[in-house]
């Protein structure tokens, strides 16, 4: 057996939990759309789709600067992000044409790049200071750490948590957008802070938390689990 053949074998697919609130109208929507991609479209032009339009959804923040009409242009490579990220898999699914390892890296990684990209846009925006997008970065691969370690180790891939996931972020990212394009000086009601800034602190807390919990929660059904 060579090296190929034992990693495949050793390789275990983890138990994917997605209860997020927009899981299931998602979900139905995505198997609608990969029943009708085209044959000459794979997994791999979806994921560098994703890819492409978080770069560019990065460049449009920064661009918003200058113009806020970057604002909805983020909103627009949000929206393909949304549909090359979280199609590639669920084609791929479809078509039984899986490479967990390949797929699990690449698309992962993808992910850690696109958040830089994005978090970059955002500080260099002007609506957002920049210790906050930091932050928001940081907190968000702490999060991502913590997902894919729990994969590794308990066989569980959790794409949400307290029924909120990527899409209610990209989402929420959206809804900003819009507010900030009409109302550029948009400020939280009965605060001084700038809105993208208190909900961005608020993002921070709550990734960290999640975070902190989860690794409390797996640290001791590890424990347990492999008691001496």
């Amino acid at each position: 057996m060579n090296s190929m053949q034992t990693a495949e074998k050793s390789f275990h697919h983890a138990t994917r939990i997605q209860d997020s609130v927009t899981s299931g109208p998602e979900r139905r929507a995505l198997h609608w759309l990969a029943a009708r991609m085209p044959a000459a479209i794979n997994s791999d032009h979806l994921t560098v789709v994703g890819f492409v339009a978080m770069f560019l959804a990065g460049c449009s923040y920064a661009a918003a600067r200058w113009n806020p009409a970057g604002l909805l242009l983020a909103t627009l490579c949000l929206v393909i992000n949304w549909f090359g990220d979280s199609l590639d898999g669920t084609l791929a699914r479809f078509r039984n044409r899986q490479r967990p390892r390949y797929g699990f890296y690449v698309d992962h990684m993808i992910d850690s790049f696109g958040a830089l990209f994005l978090m970059a846009g955002v500080g260099a925006s002007g609506y957002v200071d920049w210790p906050v997008a930091a932050g928001m970065l940081v907190a968000f691969l702490l999060l991502s750490i913590e997902t894919y370690l729990a994969s590794y180790t308990l066989g569980v891939f959790r794409l949400s948590f307290a029924k909120f996931g990527p899409t209610e972020l990209r989402i929420l990212l959206s809804i900003g957008n819009v507010v900030l394009f009409f109302h550029p000086d948009a400020r939280v009601p009965g605060l001084p802070y700038r809105m993208l800034d208190f909900g961005g602190a608020i993002a921070i807390a709550a990734m960290l938390v999640m975070a902190l919990v989860a690794a409390i929660a797996h640290t001791r059904q590890l424990y347990l689990q492999e008691t001496i």
